[in-house]
């Protein structure tokens, strides 16, 4: 029996306690800056425990990292790297949902001579996006095919029936994390050219998606594809292209707010420390001037578009004092997002996520495989996103654990070892995908 410690008790941790708990031996400690939260997904299991926990604590962090087997970070991914090397300096190994970033990357041989892994990107996206791509992609170069064009779109949206507000999206992770990704540049290949798409641009030129169970959206680039032609071994690789999926609508309205400046997280007072004053600020105009105007025109919509009508929808045009006298537009724009984009009890989310492959093979013969995964959250249970976020990381650490996953070092997962079992406990857990083939 090992013992296991998740940091953070957020939107999708819960799945990684439960199924830790419920699929296992092993304790769990809930470690969290709210323990009445930490015991909400603790649930009184006799395995289980809840502690108080800041992650600027540093003999805290040092303790539960000696204390555990296996750390699994649900904390911010700005936290990890000082995870790891607690877990390095005792060690321990460490699970993460969140991209491996470059001062993680440059652990990799101090883990490797300490015996440990820290196994990242073991979430959703990133996670069973690039299982499930890996898999297709060693089944094509086994059959003697090469990948020549590679498209991946994700989103985590409202399930039909509870896509009831003006932005067509409410919040199943961390909402300051959803705004501060709407800054993110990309860059992705198409057909052999690099794309460059600078933060600001992100949303400018959506393409529409059709996914068969889950509906048509609007798909937007994600991060920087690029990288992964070397993660993914596909050295010659034609188009290679991760999005992001959203519903229809979505980005004329985010590319007003990028454009207005409501994505900047720089602190400052306003003159007048209202909702209103944070637009009119933005816009340049007085408080009591005509602010629907100025931010249409800064934003170089119409007075009466849709990205004006939902920000009044909002509230960010209402004279209503900030949470705090000094704070920056992206956190007033989160605060009135997390009072309106919220889902009630009761209410599904859904997850839609699809890969297309174009392979060639001797002869001249051209394939398109396409791999979708739908899943929808449990009404007055598990989200989807919860569970397609926290599950591959619980199973991870279990078969971490039991020496199924051996690699050391950082790892992410795209070898046959690691993404197999998890792949193969998802679907016995219903998170399975379809797959089709057909001529190209």
């Amino acid at each position: 029996m090992a013992h296991v410690t998740v940091l953070g008790a957020g939107l999708v941790a819960g799945p990684v306690v439960r199924h830790i708990l419920e699929a296992s031996a092993h304790t769990v400690t809930v470690a969290a800056r709210s323990v009445d939260r930490a015991n909400e997904l603790v649930r009184a299991h006799p395995r289980g425990k809840a502690v108080a926990f800041d992650i600027d604590d540093a003999a805290a962090l040092d303790r539960l990292a000696a204390e555990s087997d296996v750390l699994v970070s649900m904390l911010p991914y700005l936290h990890h790297v000082k995870v790891a090397e607690r877990c390095i300096a005792h060690g321990r190994h460490l699970v993460t949902t969140s991209y491996v970033s470059p001062a993680m990357r440059a652990l990799h041989e101090r883990a490797k001579a300490a015996g440990v892994v820290l196994l990242n990107e073991l979430g959703l996206d990133p996670g069973i996006d690039h299982m499930s791509a890996m898999k297709i992609i060693h089944g094509v170069r086994a059959a003697g095919g090469t990948i020549t064009s590679f498209r991946s779109y994700c989103g985590g949206l409202p399930a039909p029936e509870a896509n009831d507000n003006p932005f067509g999206y409410k919040f199943s992770w961390s909402p300051r994390g959803v705004v501060l990704a709407a800054r993110n540049a990309a860059k992705y290949l198409r057909d052999g050219a690099e794309v460059v798409i600078p933060g600001p641009e992100l949303f400018a030129n959506p393409e529409i998606v059709a996914v068969e169970g889950a509906g048509v959206f609007e798909g937007y680039p994600n991060r920087d594809s690029t990288a992964y032609v070397s993660v993914y071994d596909l050295a010659g690789v034609q188009t290679m292209f991760r999005g992001t999926l959203r519903n229809l609508g979505h980005c004329e309205t985010w590319k007003a707010m990028a454009d207005l400046g409501l994505f900047d997280d720089a602190p400052r007072r306003y003159a007048a420390e209202s909702y209103r004053g944070v637009l009119a600020a933005l816009a340049g105009v007085a408080v009591d001037a005509d602010v629907e105007a100025a931010v249409a025109a800064k934003a170089n919509v119409a007075r009466d578009s849709a990205p004006i009508q939902k920000l009044t929808w909002l509230g960010m045009f209402e004279g209503a004092a900030l949470p705090d006298a000094e704070t920056s537009p992206l956190d007033a724009l989160v605060s009135r997002m997390v009072e309106k984009l919220q889902y009630r009890p009761g209410e599904r989310d859904m997850i839609a996520l699809q890969h297309e492959f174009i392979a060639e093979y001797g002869g001249g013969r051209r394939e398109l495989l396409r791999s979708t995964l739908v899943d929808f959250g449990q009404s007055g249970g598990a989200s989807a996103m919860s569970r397609t976020v926290g599950l591959p990381a619980a199973i991870g650490v279990l078969r971490v654990l039991d020496g199924t996953i051996r690699d050391r070092g950082v790892v992410v997962p795209v070898t046959p070892e690691v993404y197999n079992p998890i792949l193969d406990e998802l679907e016995a857990l219903g998170i399975r995908f379809r797959e089709e083939r057909h001529p190209a």
